[in-house]
């Protein structure tokens, strides 16, 4: 049989769990942890794919830092 699952329900309670991990984190070390990601070139899907990651990274409550590069980068 199969199940369907809230998809959204269960990002939201993640986000909210990690949430309180980061608060923690916070607390017992004074570092708020992040994500930073290296984007090389202009792709469209992949430009929307790092915002999406780095507005659920903020909703968490972490910091989130792009570095964006040329498609010629080596």
């Amino acid at each position: 049989m199969a199940h369907i699952i809230n998809g959204k329900a269960i990002a939201a309670t993640m986000v909210e769990t990690i949430a309180l991990e980061v608060q923690n984190f916070f607390a017992e070390r004074g570092v708020i942890p992040g994500l930073v990601v290296i984007l090389i070139g202009e792709d469209p899907a992949s430009q929307v794919y790092v915002n999406r990651k780095a507005a659920q990274i903020r909703k968490a409550g972490m910091v989130s830092f792009e570095h964006r590069l040329l498609a010629e980068t080596h």
